[in-house]
């Protein structure tokens, strides 16, 4: 049995040598160390020899186990590091090379509408009011001079979470939660609140179930509507061009009394009639008016030494007309074939 170890042994370690990776490696050693290789064989052989021979061949039979054990560690740490070697002479990278351009992004149309007219009202003095779009009944409508039951609550037909809570169909809480907390010890109220809205509506090219929102508010001493057409006017030819004429016509809104739409001179025609103006010359923007002095006393100002204006625009609405964009769905589909068209310059002005 000695000299059958010994076979076993130098025809191992040839095995060994000559095993060209890891998987054949392994298998040499399934087929020498296993439980059916012949090392495994003669040691159950053992119990048919005498008790003078069975320990010398136990003990050769170990030595012959360990040093192809260890044939085969030797053998493996040198065929990971030329596979290491070799993957890493394939994945080379070359530093000197320019690398792969990456495509950098662009602010979206709506993002680059409301940035505009942030930095224009920021440039007046005015400081950004948010809120949150899961709002309370009361600040959504009764703050703001809609009491339950109120006929008008019904032009904004609402998403409704429970009894009391829904998403906001207007960024008009935020003005009311901003009034309720103000010191005038600090100033005028001069605040806009972007922020999206939601309201059940059927989605087409003019409708959206969710749209955005930037509205003004600004209450003080001696706030007059004069104040208002001033603030409307350079709104107006700041985004639409500076020879840009507005028009106010009464309207009607539960929170503004006197109430107003504002309307912007055609800047397609001029004023002459033309598609974009159907023909009237004027083009609707906004709404508008003067702080209702109810909605002012719930919010716990006294109306007889202050009083406000508010207004409020959509900058889809806005950005659809001053970019001439037909669907209001493109502002919402992420297709960058669209929104290519409106890639910011260096100089931070649309390329349209």
């Amino acid at each position: 049995m000695l000299e059958q170890l010994e076979a076993i042994q130098t025809e191992a370690i040839q095995a060994i040598e000559h095993a060209a990776d890891l998987k054949r490696l392994n298998e040499v050693r399934v087929e020498y160390l296993g439980k059916k290789g012949p090392i495994t064989d003669i040691m159950k052989q053992m119990g048919k020899l005498s008790a003078e021979e069975r320990p010398k061949i136990g003990a050769a039979a170990n030595i012959v186990r360990n040093k192809i054990t260890e044939a085969i560690e030797v053998k493996q740490k040198e065929l990971e590091e030329a596979k290491l070697n070799a993957q890493l002479a394939n994945e080379t990278i070359d530093v000197t090379l320019p690398g792969t351009q990456v495509a950098e992004g662009t602010p979206h149309l709506l993002t680059q509408v409301i940035e505009e007219m942030e930095d224009m009202f920021i440039g007046m003095g005015y400081s950004i009011e948010e809120g949150p779009e899961v709002e309370l009944d009361y600040y959504n409508f009764e703050a703001l001079n809609l009491p339950k039951e109120h006929p008008a609550r019904d032009m904004q037909d609402s998403f409704y979470i429970t009894e009391n809570t829904l998403l906001r169909t207007q960024t008009s809480p935020v003005q009311a939660r901003t009034m309720e907390k103000h010191d005038f010890a600090n100033g005028p109220i001069k605040i806009i609140c972007p922020g999206k809205v939601y309201r059940r509506d059927n989605d087409d090219a003019t409708h959206s179930h969710q749209f955005t929102q930037i509205e003004g508010l600004v209450v003080g001493e001696n706030i007059t509507f004069a104040d208002l057409k001033g603030t409307l006017t350079v709104l107006a030819k700041r985004m639409f061009g500076s020879e840009r004429e507005i028009r106010l016509r009464p309207s009607f809104f539960p929170f503004t009394e006197p109430s107003v739409e504002m309307d912007i001179s055609c800047f397609k025609c001029g004023g002459a009639g033309c598609r974009v103006c159907k023909g009237t010359g004027w083009i609707e923007i906004l709404g508008a008016g003067m702080v209702h002095p109810r909605v002012l006393e719930m919010s716990g100002i006294d109306s007889t030494k202050y009083s406000g204006f508010a207004f409020g625009l959509g900058p889809e609405r806005v950005a659809m007309l001053k970019y001439a964009v037909d669907d209001i769905r493109h502002l919402y589909t992420n297709d960058l074939r669209f929104i290519k068209q409106f890639a910011v310059k260096e100089t931070g002005e649309s390329t349209c």
